[in-house]
Order: structure tokens, then sequence, then C-alpha cells
């Protein structure tokens, strides 16, 4: 399995200016696609080292999770942590852990949420560029298409547009791709990466269940 190519989306066109709430959270949704795209490199290790109480004020459990990320993020080695991705992630023939959230959606019948989800991003006007094949289903694409959505606006039309996508493509899958995570034994960092996305996702789940 090679390393997922995130679609390219717009930084600027049909996208508005966001409340800080919004802007928080597209910015999560992009750091998570990142951090599930490949291992994190040392600027981006530094970066997350440097902002332990970013969520601290907002949500206890979101800044609990947080900030063992950062401190984790503090002393990690880059080297270590692109290996820790390849031995869960990737593997020899099959991954510890799929990163494919289809597979965790249904036992059978993947093909048919890959082809919906690839007509819902060509309406979306992000159709997958350049030479990749692999799955638009990753949970790194995923989580860049919410940060696109996002990053849309906050009306009510935008906000209605994010809960479909997230409860159709995310919502059944987050759960059961956390707890692999959270089980696999070669892990650690990314047992900090996934409690911080199961927090914040057990956020936006209950967030839109009240619209």
């Amino acid at each position: 399995m090679s390393a997922t190519r995130l679609p390219e989306t717009p930084a600027a066109t049909g996208e508005s200016a966001l409340s800080e709430e919004d802007q928080a959270r597209a910015d999560l949704y992009a750091l998570l696609a990142r951090l599930f795209y490949a291992g994190p490199d040392r600027p981006l290790l530094d970066s997350l080292a440097g902002h332990e109480n970013m969520f601290g004020a907002d949500d206890v459990l979101l800044g609990q999770a947080w900030r063992a990320l950062a401190r984790a993020a503090r002393d990690a080695d880059p080297e270590a942590l692109r290996l820790e991705y390849d031995s869960i992630f990737v593997g020899v023939g099959k991954a510890q852990v799929t990163l494919y959230c289809s597979h965790h959606l249904t036992p059978t019948g993947r093909e048919r949420i890959v082809v919906a989800l690839r007509d819902e991003l060509r309406d979306l006007g992000l159709e997958r560029k350049g030479a990749s094949h692999e799955p638009e289903d990753h949970v790194a694409v995923l989580c860049e298409m919410m940060r696109h959505l996002v990053s849309r606006g906050s009306d009510e039309h935008a906000i209605g547009g994010q809960k479909q996508f997230f409860m159709r493509y995310i919502s059944g899958a987050y759960i059961p791709l956390t707890d692999e995570i959270l089980s696999a034994v070669a892990t650690q960092f990314y047992k900090d990466v996934a409690r911080v996305m199961r927090v914040f996702f057990d956020v936006e789940s209950q967030s839109f269940e009240m619209v």
C-alpha cells in the first residue's frame, strides 16, 4: 500500500471567513489529515509541542487528549514515527490497521461506498488529481474533505453538507478505527493521535445530532 495522495482542494475559492470555532475545527481536520497521511516531520512535531494548551479552555476531554499528543511530539523522533506509521498502517502485505473507512462501515459492499463517495466528491468539484489510484475512503482524505466543507462557511446549508458527509462516511467508522489503533501493540504516538481524533469526532457527532 502506498501513501494516499490527498485531493487538491481550493484554499480560497468558495471558502469564506470563519468563526474562531470553525477555524479551529478546520485546522484540526487538516492536522488529522496530515498525521494519517504519513508520519510527521520535525517542523510539524515542533508545532504540536509548541501549542500544548490550545484546546485546554474549550473542552476538557479534548484538551487532555491534545496535551498528551503535544507532550509526545516534544520528544519524538521523526524517523521512529515514520517507522511506526509504516509498521501499523502500511506493513508488508496486510496492514495491522486499515485507514480505509469503508472497511469499518460494512463487512461487504465496500465498493458501493467508495463509488458513492467518488460521485459525491465529483459533485463538490473535488475529483481525483494526478496519477494516484488510492481509494478515496482513506481517513486522511475524508478529514481533508471535512476541512474543505467546514471552510466553506457556517450557514445552515454549509452545516447541512458537513453533517451529511460526516454521518455518511465517518460517523460509523471512527470508533472501530480508533479502537484498532488503541489496541495495536507497536504504536504509542499514534495512540495519542487516535485519542485526539476520537474525542474530536465525538464532539462533532454530538453537535451534528443537534442540527
